[in-house]
């Protein structure tokens, strides 16, 4: 089984910005894809932003677009969000998850991994 643990999240002004880390363990395969969902309260998981395992093939949800960068490092088993100019609607927890293939993804059902979770709030 795989284990992701997600970081970074925290208490952020409206404007500013976060850095997201999620580094993996145990048995996973170095070629899957990764991707970053959140969920509000009330709301359903929703896609963020997905990397192909190779990092050439990027992904984002409208929402965040031009707003967020997704990267990884395969050597490290790390892969990041890079969250500018959040905001308030930005609230949720971003989870982390593993692709059940090498190929950016954005559905949940194409991950079979996930994190526990970090929070992430935006003030107004």
């Amino acid at each position: 089984q795989v284990q992701l643990v997600e970081s970074g999240g925290g208490l952020v002004q409206a404007g500013g910005s976060l850095r997201l880390s999620c580094t993996a363990s145990g048995r996973f395969y170095s070629t899957n894809a990764m991707g970053w969902f959140r969920q509000a309260p009330g709301k359903e998981r929703e896609f963020v932003a997905s990397i192909s395992w190779s990092g050439r093939t990027t992904n984002y949800a409208d929402s965040v677009k031009g707003r967020a960068t997704i990267s990884r490092d395969n050597a490290k088993s790390t892969v990041y969000l890079q969250m500018n100019s959040l905001k308030p609607e930005d609230t949720a927890v971003y989870y982390c998850a593993l692709a059940r293939g090498s190929s950016s993804a954005r559905e949940v059902d194409d991950y079979r991994g996930w994190g526990q979770g970090t929070q992430v709030t935006v003030s107004s």
